[in-house]
């Protein structure tokens, strides 16, 4: 006899999904294997309808979720990535920074999708992209000035107090 199929198992669920459909085809009643393994009769019904009306016991193994459709085309990407390389500024926005909510405006002008900024980033990472973050200084300061006042007027604020 060959190596058993639940041993071969990626999780304790499929491991138990299929120890009980070696239990049923070893003579056990499907009330029975339920009890041995802890779970209603009807999931155990259910697994074996899987069996029957799928490919056999590979019918148990653990499934990818699907999730949901993508919103884009994978022509559509293929265009977002274009116009990306195109800069921000092409597309009307100052400065060359590409944030998500960036991202978000022009797949929604360009495509007529609307996508929340913070979903942005998955669409950027298949991209093989990083949404940016602005610099939240001022592009004015004046360093020495800064560096001027810490060192003479903040020590005469602090003994102050």
């Amino acid at each position: 006899m060959g190596v058993a199929l639940s041993s071969q198992a990626t999780d304790w669920r499929e491991g138990r999904r299929l120890r009980a459909w070696e239990l049923v085809q070893s003579g056990w009643s499907q009330k029975k294997v339920a009890e041995a393994l802890g779970v209603t009769p009807g999931a155990v019904s259910q697994w074996m309808r899987r069996v029957r009306e799928g490919s056999g016991p590979e019918a148990l193994r653990r499934r990818k979720a699907p999730g949901g459709r993508p919103r884009l085309t994978p022509e559509q990407h293929a265009k977002l990535l274009e116009l990306l390389l195109e800069g921000a500024e092409a597309h009307g926005f100052k400065g060359e920074l590409w944030t998500r909510k960036r991202v978000a405006m022009l797949i929604s002008r360009e495509f007529g999708v609307r996508y929340h900024p913070g979903h942005v980033s998955k669409l950027l990472k298949d991209l093989g992209w990083s949404s940016q973050k602005p610099e939240r200084r001022a592009s004015q300061r004046d360093e020495a000035a800064i560096e001027q006042w810490v060192r003479e007027r903040w020590p005469e604020i602090k003994k102050g107090r």
